[in-house]
């Protein structure tokens, strides 16, 4: 029987694969993703320069660390 360490284990594992999963082949400014997975709206230039592996634009990614903050 798993304890609740090897299911946080699994679900983490498993939100990582997701996440490599939607990320370009080759990450780069070129290949970057360039419209928020949230809002939909553009993802400024300066973030995708600075952060090419983003997929939410800044205010999204706020809103998604203070519910995650929350949850625990």
């Amino acid at each position: 029987m798993a304890d609740n360490a090897d299911i946080a284990s699994e679900m983490m594992q498993n939100r990582l694969e997701g996440a490599l999963a939607k990320r370009p082949r080759w990450i780069g400014i070129d290949m970057a993703v360039t419209t928020c997975d949230d809002c939909g709206y553009e993802i400024p230039q300066a973030r995708r320069k600075a952060a090419p592996w983003a997929v939410t634009c800044i205010e999204c990614q706020g809103i998604r660390e203070k519910r995650r903050r929350h949850v625990r």
